[in-house]
């Protein structure tokens, strides 16, 4: 039986951790919120008027002035670059966007009760004339009643949009409506003005930051300690805007019959490693899009490459203004779908071959950011390495394979001794862009216990696709449709069957020479491809781990 989502979502050993201290501050600033306030009250006698507005109070505004510094710390990008390879053993620097998320689930729900307090507040003050103003004055004419339905307004379009298949279908709406947070903190920043708990009748402005006046005021000094995060998010905005204008230019394209576009960009000042991924904008399409997509060249590669697939907006408009959009990927995909041989022509091009498209065609100008740090960087810490993708989810992994192939010719692989690569795929021209390089490692392997690749082909195979696999494959060194050593296997792969025997042949002394004298071998497994595969690959990667063999799982995260 598979992993229940409570049980991954909160009792693994990490998240644990991290929901015992997450949760665990909140319900400090809570108590300490409600506890300073009713001490407040005796000490001074202002019963009253703060009996009357406590349901409003400072212990709800703590916990989301603590969230709403805690929401910008996932997405310092260069920050966890710099400490990922250092810290990694202290916390999950890949995990950023769940741990985002998770402050964005406490944000709304605490939003919800501040909110909820308030018109309570509301209504309170106005039935009791403490002070002589209606509800609807509150609401709408003072700044805290202003601010709070406008910071609530941009978090119903931001958590609208930021749902998976919001963000599938239409990147642009959640691109754009995340974008709007600086206009939140705009409104975070200024929410206390005039301050709504307070000694007098008419709001306490004064004329300067934060524009109210603490001798009437009770609390309002969480701004003091959120602001710094801010700060240093929209500083490193800038420098991420700074880095981005250096010199860049678009070189080459390569349309693969798969309909992935191969973008080879010359970048002097970008460096990175293997596995990373980056952010990439192309003006003449959207000037204010940026799009993230994983690095495919290798860091000795005189080129940084990436690989798209034309789905959405943006990349069909790119594969429009390249002249090869979806119309021109469709004819050469019909082609290679017909499995034909790889010396026949198919129009403009052959099966496993591309269109190409350089310099001459006046190609537009692009800007990179990055690059930002992955899981699959750390493979040569392992001894083992289990790379598997998922369709174009094999991409960090073509540059994982280019860069052991580069450290194999000048051997210097670190503690890694062995190498399996899944690629599983739903159709045949999946194959094509990813081919000529597996044939180049495949080659170059002196040790074919080095390297093992296994690929997976999913889709219905129709009649003539069967047809021309039947009359290659009979008595041929290579398989038809990759054109490698290794064979295609059809349907989807018995995970708790692959790891299982992995897992016996390390015990048993057979898969690596002298790791049964080890006290213990790393398999070190890194995925990148759909959740529900992720979780099954998990799931046989935790059950066969053992006292002698440690399986762990890292999944790519953007």
């Amino acid at each position: 039986m598979g992993e229940s989502w409570f049980h991954r979502e909160f009792l693994s050993a990490k998240r644990l951790a991290f929901n015992v201290f997450f949760y665990g501050t909140h319900i400090f600033l809570f108590a300490y919120g409600w506890h300073s306030q009713v001490r407040y009250q005796q000490e001074t006698g202002r019963s009253q008027c703060f009996d009357i507005l406590r349901l409003g109070f400072s212990w709800r505004w703590l916990v989301l002035a603590y969230d709403g510094g805690l929401i910008l710390l996932p997405m310092l990008r260069n920050v966890i670059r710099v400490i990922r390879p250092k810290l990694t053993w202290l916390f999950p620097a890949d995990e950023n966007i769940w741990f985002h998320r998770q402050v964005a689930y406490s944000m709304a729900f605490w939003s919800a009760v501040h909110t909820t307090a308030h018109y309570v507040n509301f209504i309170n003050v106005e039935r009791t004339q403490v002070r002589k103003e209606t509800a609807l004055d509150i609401h709408y004419t003072q700044a805290g009643g202003i601010t709070g339905h406008f910071m609530l307004f941009i978090m119903v379009l931001m958590y609208a949009t930021a749902h998976r298949k919001i963000r599938n279908q239409c990147f642009e709406a959640f691109w754009y409506t995340h974008h709007l947070a600086f206009f939140f903190m705009l409104g975070l920043f200024t929410h206390a003005t005039g301050c709504f708990v307070r000694d007098t009748v008419e709001p306490a402005y004064i004329s300067t930051f934060p524009f109210y006046t603490t001798e009437h005021c009770l609390g309002y000094l969480s701004w003091r300690f959120i602001m710094w995060p801010a700060v240093i998010y929209f500083g490193e905005r800038m420098y991420r805007e700074y880095r981005a204008r250096r010199a860049t230019r678009l070189s080459k394209v390569l349309v693969h019959p798969s309909g992935a576009m191969e973008l080879r960009i010359i970048k002097p000042s970008f460096k990175y490693t293997a596995g990373q991924w980056l952010f990439i904008q192309v003006p003449e399409i959207s000037r204010f899009q940026w799009h993230p997509f994983t690095i495919t060249s290798a860091p000795e590669d005189p080129y940084v490459s990436i690989h798209i697939r034309q789905v959405g907006d943006w990349t069909k408009g790119l594969g429009d203004r390249l002249g090869v959009g979806p119309s021109v990927v469709a004819a050469m995909t019909s082609a290679a779908m017909k499995g034909s041989e790889k010396d026949e022509k198919l129009g403009q091009a052959t099966r496993g071959d591309y269109v190409e498209l350089d310099g001459s065609n006046s190609l537009p100008t692009v800007r990179l950011d990055g690059p930002y740090g992955a899981p699959a960087e750390d493979v040569f810490d392992a001894e083992v390495a289990v790379l598997i993708g998922a369709g174009i989810g094999v991409t960090p992994f073509a540059s994982i394979l280019k860069h052991i192939w580069y450290r194999q010719r000048k051997g210097n692989l670190g503690t890694l001794r062995r190498v399996e690569f899944f690629w599983v795929c739903r159709d045949a021209p999946s194959f094509g862009w990813f081919q000529s390089l597996l044939q180049e490692v495949e080659a170059a392997q002196a040790d074919p216990n080095f390297l093992r690749i296994n690929i997976y082909l999913t889709q219905k195979i129709g009649e003539d696709m069967l047809w021309n696999i039947a009359v290659n494959d009979a008595g041929a060194a290579y398989d038809p449709l990759t054109l490698l050593r290794t064979r295609t296997m059809f349907g989807r792969p018995d995970w708790m069957g692959i790891f299982g025997q992995m897992k016996q042949a390390i015990e048993t002394g057979q898969y690596i020479p002298g790791s049964k004298s080890q006290l213990k071998t790393k398999v070190a497994t890194y995925f990148c491809g759909p959740g529900a595969l992720a979780s099954a690959i998990k799931e046989a990667t935790t059950h066969h781990t053992s006292s002698s063999v440690n399986f762990t799982f890292a999944k790519e995260h953007f």
